[in-house]
């Protein structure tokens, strides 16, 4: 199946919503603890080796860094959050800025909420889904790192958000990911496709 987000290119850094490009067409947007593996997903996702910068230092995005796939359509990886060693006041503006844009967005169709599949549903996860479901937004949650569990496991945890969200946020859905077997990229295609409205070729 050809991967139409190997087109993806960055086009902007910008450290809060007012520095955004113009909040027209269409975006969908990653956002995850620091340790979670967003930015491995989304090189996946792409077909792109070095699209996102990945860093074994958790917390190394810091700016809402925007990627276009066309004039109308782009990708935005949020801030990490939650985990990185940086300064609280720091921290807290990550947040602010995370909030804004989620609230604010007019153009913004969904999240991809990516979680480690080893500990989903934290504190800040459940304050994003909270944002996601305030703001009228769909969520579709990667469990990350799913090469980490064996297969019983890993069923388990998958049932385990399927249930959280069903019964606390019913805009959102959840699937397997893992960046090192692939598993789960096509599915998160077909989720982007569907939120950017892509027709299928």
């Amino acid at each position: 199946m050809k991967n139409r987000y190997q087109h993806v290119r960055f086009l902007l850094s910008a450290p809060d919503e007012a520095h955004a490009p113009p909040d027209s067409g269409l975006e969908v947007a990653f956002a995850g603890r620091s340790n979670a593996g967003k930015s491995s997903a989304l090189n996946v996702i792409t077909g792109q080796k070095a699209l996102a910068r990945t860093s074994k230092t958790p917390g190394r995005t810091q700016q809402i860094n925007f990627f276009s796939l066309d004039e109308q359509r782009r990708l935005v990886d949020l801030p990490g959050y939650g985990y990185a060693k940086v300064a609280r006041n720091i921290k807290n503006q990550w947040q602010r800025h995370i909030a804004g844009y989620l609230e604010t967005r007019r153009c913004l169709q969904g999240v991809i909420l990516l979680m480690d599949i080893r500990h989903p549903l934290k504190e800040f996860d459940r304050q994003l889904l909270e944002w996601c479901h305030i703001a009228g937004l769909p969520a579709h949650v990667l469990l990350t790192k799913a090469d980490k569990l064996k297969r019983g496991p890993a069923q388990a945890a998958l049932l385990q958000v399927r249930k959280h969200l069903a019964e606390h946020y019913s805009a959102a859905s959840v699937q397997l990911f893992s960046a090192l077997t692939r598993v789960g990229a096509d599915e998160a295609r077909a989720i982007l496709d569907l939120w950017l409205a892509i027709e299928p070729e």
